[in-house]
């Protein structure tokens, strides 16, 4: 009885599973948008940590399948596009917490002595500047 030869990457059914870890990253990034727009910051959490998974183990497969054959093109395409996204929504994270940085300092400024310290005028420094009496 002979056994059928392990699949090699770049037949069908290693594209097969090339899609369906492509299709995992692409589920969680939807997840990850539709947890965003609902402010569903629990959900967002599940998402995140789930994308980060399922890009690591894309990236695994891709790197080893691009290792052994080319990719076909609308892998490709499709991981071009996941990757993009990811981009987007790492520029638009960051584009918020600027803006409650921003926000917040306005609210809550730093302790800056104000105008005057305890020795008297604005703050001093000690390491240079004038001498004092």
């Amino acid at each position: 009885m002979t056994s059928a030869p392990p699949p090699i990457n770049g037949s069908p059914i290693a594209d097969v599973d090339l899609e369906q870890v492509l299709g995992a990253v692409e589920a969680h990034l939807a997840g990850l948008g539709a947890a965003l727009l609902e402010r569903n910051s629990q959900a967002v959490d599940i998402q995140a940590v789930e994308l980060h998974r399922a890009l690591a183990h894309a990236v695994d497969h891709f790197s080893r399948a691009a290792r052994h054959s080319s990719l076909p093109q609308p892998l490709r395409h499709r991981l071009m596009q996941a990757s993009s996204q990811v981009a987007a929504q790492r520029e638009s994270f960051a584009r918020a917490t600027a803006a409650l940085d921003r926000a917040i300092e306005v609210l809550l400024p730093s302790e800056s002595g104000g105008l005057y310290s305890s020795v008297g005028g604005a703050e001093r420094s000690l390491t240079g500047g004038s001498i004092q009496a």
